[in-house]
């Protein structure tokens, strides 16, 4: 779970604020496409699934017994993410406080391992710790202690509440029941060299309006679905735009236009804007706009990067939909999509952009 925000360097012009992706979609290696098609098999899938997560030992027990005291906090949070139940028991024999926090640890700051542990989804490993003597409900992380946030989690019965904690409140049990909706909706999804704009409160009309975009020639849509390789140039000002509930998604399968800041911007005024590539060479990237100014950038939506210092909202976020980036993106905005279609297509409509620098 590593508290990273992704932030890259770049070969395309930069916006004030606004780090654009390393590289454009195109490849060597690009193949002809179907309409809508995300993922050629080799995109990270929006699954929910830890790739790295290994059911096997990671850890060695010469490799624990050999770590200095330092280190050996870093591995209990390390295997309580990724690792054994033995792994972590072996650990936490071997630490002095199993409750310890450094709140300057770039990877894990401000929560015990215990808590990393929940946040993984790990329950295993979170009863080796309690085993251990860790303590679900020592307050942390902006209010949400292991145990608190364990109720928002796919095993809400893992500790049992002592009297006078607090459980979640109306609005954060609704954005629970909402998360799970959302994702079961959207099924797995798979993005490789996707660009995605969500907007809020907005029809394909207005779409089209602020984008100053007409309506994209059927056949010229089908070349470039057919073979992009052959009608990359043609490509680029190309998107398809979906009304769903709560706003409007506009969608490029083979680029990153729906994500630059001209783009957002002119979608973003008197709404909120939140957009979505990613980057073949580096994975995606997001970045949030309201009424035309940026508010967050180079974002790592779905990353699973979170601080003792954030919105408890935003921690809960983060939490709901790790390793569900397109889901997070829409939850952002407020779109309640019903099915994936607004993301793998087809689109209500093609729209040909006008030809213009979108990065500035």
């Amino acid at each position: 779970m590593a508290c990273s925000n992704g932030r890259v360097g770049s070969d395309q012009p930069e916006s004030v604020g606004f780090t654009p992706p390393l590289a454009t979609p195109a490849s060597s290696t690009c193949t002809s496409r179907s309409v809508m098609v995300v993922n050629d098999g080799t995109g990270l899938p929006d699954n929910g699934q830890d790739d790295h997560t290994d059911s096997g030992p990671i850890h060695t027990r010469s490799e624990i017994i050999a770590a200095p005291d330092p280190e050996q906090y870093f591995l209990l949070h390390d295997a309580a993410e990724n690792d054994s139940p033995e792994a972590v028991a072996e650990l936490a024999q071997r630490i002095d406080d199993i409750d310890f926090i450094d709140d300057d640890d770039e990877e894990y700051p401000g929560r015990t391992a215990l808590w990393t542990a929940v946040f993984a989804n790990r329950p295993d490993n979170a009863r080796v710790l309690v085993a251990a003597g860790a303590d679900p409900w020592r307050p942390m992380m902006n209010r949400w202690s292991p145990g608190r946030l364990s109720l928002a989690g796919p095993t809400p019965t893992l500790f049992n509440i002592p009297p006078g904690v607090t459980g979640l409140s109306p609005a954060e049990t609704a954005a629970v029941t909402e998360a799970r909706r959302l994702i079961a909706a959207l099924g797995d999804l798979s993005y490789f060299g996707l660009g995605m704009a969500y907007v809020a409160d907005m029809t394909a009309a207005e779409v089209v309006r602020r984008l100053e975009a007409v309506p994209a020639d059927d056949e010229d849509v089908q070349a470039i679905v057919e073979n992009l390789v052959s009608h990359l140039d043609d490509s680029q000002t190309v998107v398809g735009v979906t009304e769903v509930p709560g706003g409007c998604v506009v969608s490029q399968p083979w680029g990153y236009i729906p994500y630059t800041p001209g783009v957002a911007k002119r979608l973003s005024a008197g709404t909120a804007y939140y957009g979505m590539y990613d980057n073949p060479k580096d994975g995606h990237h997001g970045t949030a706009f309201r009424d035309g100014v940026m508010e967050e950038g180079d974002t790592h939506p779905g990353g699973g990067g979170v601080y003792p210092d954030d919105p408890t909202e935003e921690i809960l976020a983060t939490y709901l939909y790790h390793h569900h980036a397109v889901a997070y993106c829409c939850s952002r905005i407020g779109l309640r999509l019903t099915d994936a279609r607004a993301i793998t297509g087809p689109p209500d409509m093609w729209l040909r952009l006008p030809e213009r620098d979108w990065w500035n």
